[in-house]
């Protein structure tokens, strides 16, 4: 006999529940105090248990919100992403400046957010929630405005937040490491370079493009290569776009 096909929930999507035998415990609560407890302690840190105790409830009265901690994840992810501005207006001709502004803007909350790298990955329905929706509508909206098909606007879109969240979470991932020796940027950034300047011996291309690298500003130089890095992608769907006409 076949297993029976478990139900196909989501948190975005189902009713939310109130328990009358407890004081009210809301969503707004659970998603504030893990979002805090995330953004002090970072991704490990969360457990069921851990934010029942923060908010002085037992582990069980989440259960009244959320199905398991994925859930909670998706529910604050989308709380961050409430941070994002989209474009205030939809303007035909200020297509790349918005949405390089947009990426920007991505960006940065990941960055003041470093756990969002490693969460996203597993919440599988985040981009249901209201803010990722929002900022997805706006996107689409902008690029249909300045000329974009449906097909090539949707694509323009996967591609966009492909290369947004990447960076965002291979930065993040870098700036962890930094946090962690106890070093500044700046020192972390010299030590780095001698180490890996041994370690691209051999392999010419590679190394030529260290010698350029040992004398930028770190901080400085990883806003400067995104906005280089999603110029190329805006370059690219326009010349798209353009040739389609």
């Amino acid at each position: 006999m076949a297993a029976k096909a478990q139900e196909f929930s989501s948190v975005w999507t189902r009713p939310q529940r109130q328990r009358r035998d407890q004081p009210a415990l809301s969503r707004e609560q659970i998603v504030s105090e893990a979002l805090a407890l995330l953004d002090t302690e970072g991704y490990d840190a969360l457990s069921m248990r851990k934010l029942g105790t923060r908010l002085n409830a037992g582990a069980t009265s989440l259960y009244t919100h959320v199905t398991n901690k994925d859930e909670i994840l998706e529910l604050v992810i989308d709380e961050a992403f409430g941070e994002v501005h989209e474009p205030a207006t939809i303007a035909p001709e200020n297509w790349r400046a918005d949405l390089l502004a947009l990426g920007r803007d991505v960006r940065d909350t990941v960055l003041r957010h470093p756990w969002m790298s490693t969460a996203i990955t597993g919440a599988g329905l985040a981009y249901l929630g209201p803010n990722l929706m929002r900022l997805s509508n706006a996107m689409l909206a902008t690029l249909e405005a300045a000329g974009f098909d449906d097909g090539e606007a949707d694509r323009a879109s996967n591609a966009f937040w492909a290369f947004v969240l990447g960076s965002a979470g291979t930065e993040t991932a870098m700036l962890t490491s930094v946090s962690r020796s106890g070093l500044s940027e700046q020192e972390w950034f010299a030590k780095m370079m001698a180490v890996s300047e041994q370690a691209v011996r051999g392999y010419p291309h590679v190394a030529k493009r260290y010698g350029v690298y040992r004398e930028l500003d770190p901080t400085q130089s990883r806003s400067d290569f995104f906005d280089s890095e999603l110029g190329l992608i805006l370059d690219g769907l326009e010349f798209r776009r353009d040739r389609a006409k």
